[in-house]
């Protein structure tokens, strides 16, 4: 077999799934999550050229679908001449080698196949830093799991300490490369906080956009501020935040950022890396569900997201929920009620509606209204121009200063507003 002929059949993969009662749903397959683990092959640059769902009351402990199906798995393969088998089920090192062992081709699991996606999208050094961590958390027992066989022939002729001294060595190696990327990644979370404090300190409002993968999120990001951020038509096309401003109403100006799109089984390891990206919701002042209207499936993908955002703390975030591709809307009835809006990033539908509804949760109470700032206090007008609508100043007594405020502004003004009365409590009142 030439070189090339090599490489187009490692990216042909017959791709496998248990349906058990015994497996949790995170860890089950499904006719639909087969789909998306063809889609998922597809990004990563492979071709799906055959399909095998298994049903089992438990998993095999050795070859998770049973020896019978895994010879009808080798005879697909062989057939198809495909080079990769990839389950949809997360699989242990051990049976991830005896299935390898069995098939005659390297086999993944879905933890895995995404992995290789992350490395292949990762650009900036911090996306690099956290792909390469959960590269080696995924990779330590699996290297424990090779060396098995050497550990359990201690002692015999040819095996005494080489096997035994490798093992110690990579375990070493790995545990130190995972230690440095985790101090260089907590010298981003620095850099980050750094930048954080100083958004604090201009008290400039954090929008962070999250998702199901593919939902739209990037489409939407360009759709607001023309980040003109790739975004193509599939799963993890954007790995890197993304942050841009945006002016939401005249008085109210944001950061808006993309981040790393959500999936079903997402690898334990991504979560833990990709706290350096994803700690931005922490600090979000509002999160942008974005829910694809046209997917059959999205209530089930925006539990996904919810469930993943609780995980992460922010449960308790305010939260719109953005129905994208409305134009492609196949339901009787458009989703509806309050912080929940309809658009099409694409044709730029409802993004009015979008923006108001960011404004009433961010920008609530706004009023006009007239500032009497002593020369003394000269400094605060810097203040006004950077947190209200400054609409006109004049230069008399005092400089007197006409402005569309937010509310939290005005309280800090307090008797420099123009008929601003102190806030009485009830048990204040006669």
């Amino acid at each position: 077999m030439t070189e090339q002929e090599h490489r187009k059949n490692t990216q042909r993969a017959v791709l496998v799934g248990l349906h058990s009662r015994s497996l949790t749903r995170e860890e089950d397959a499904s006719e639909e999550s087969l789909e998306e683990l063809s889609a998922l092959l597809e990004t990563a640059g492979g071709v799906c050229v055959g399909e095998v769902l298994q049903q089992k009351d438990a998993p095999d402990p050795r070859t998770f679908i049973g020896e019978g199906k895994t010879a009808e798995v080798k005879e697909l393969v062989q057939a198809q001449g495909a080079g990769l088998v990839i389950f949809d089920n997360p699989l242990s090192p051990s049976q991830q080698r005896a299935l390898t062992e069995d098939l005659g081709v390297q086999v993944l699991d879905r933890a895995g196949l995404i992995l290789d996606i992350f490395a292949q999208r990762a650009q900036t050094r911090e996306g690099r830093l956290q792909v390469e961590l959960a590269q080696y958390q995924y990779l330590l027992p699996r290297l424990l799991g090779m060396w098995k066989h050497l550990e359990r022939q201690e002692g015999a002729i040819g095996t005494r300490g080489p096997g035994e001294t490798q093992l110690e060595s990579d375990r070493r190696h790995i545990h130190r490369k995972i230690a440095k990327l985790r101090e260089e990644l907590a010298e981003v979370r620095r850099v980050r906080a750094t930048q954080r404090q100083l958004r604090e300190k201009n008290e400039v409002p954090v929008v962070a956009i999250v998702g199901y993968t593919n939902a739209g999120k990037s489409t939407l990001l360009n759709a607001l501020t023309q980040a003109a951020i790739p975004a193509n038509d599939r799963l993890f096309d954007t790995l890197d935040t993304t942050t841009r401003t945006l002016k939401v109403s005249d008085t109210c100006t944001v950061l808006i950022s993309d981040t790393v799109g959500f999936i079903r089984k997402l690898p334990h390891q991504l979560v833990d890396a990709f706290k350096a990206t994803l700690e931005e919701l922490a600090y979000a002042d509002l999160l942008l569900h974005v829910i694809d209207s046209s997917d059959p499936e999205w209530r089930e993908k925006a539990e996904v997201v919810d469930k993943l955002a609780a995980q992460l703390g922010v449960g308790q975030t305010p939260c719109i929920q953005v129905f994208n591709k409305c134009d492609l809307w196949t339901g009787d009835i458009r989703p509806h009620g309050e912080n929940i809006v309809s658009i099409s990033a694409r044709t730029g539908e409802g993004l009015d509606d979008l923006l108001a509804a960011i404004g009433r949760v961010l920008d609530a109470g706004v009023r006009r209204v007239v500032i009497h700032l002593p020369y003394d206090r000269g400094g605060l007008l810097d203040k006004l121009y950077q947190q209200a609508s400054v609409e006109q100043v004049e230069y008399g007594e005092t400089i007197d200063v006409t402005a569309l405020c937010p509310p939290r502004l005005i309280g800090q003004l307090g008797p420099l507003v123009e008929g601003w009365t102190p806030r009485r409590e009830p048990w204040e009142e006669e």
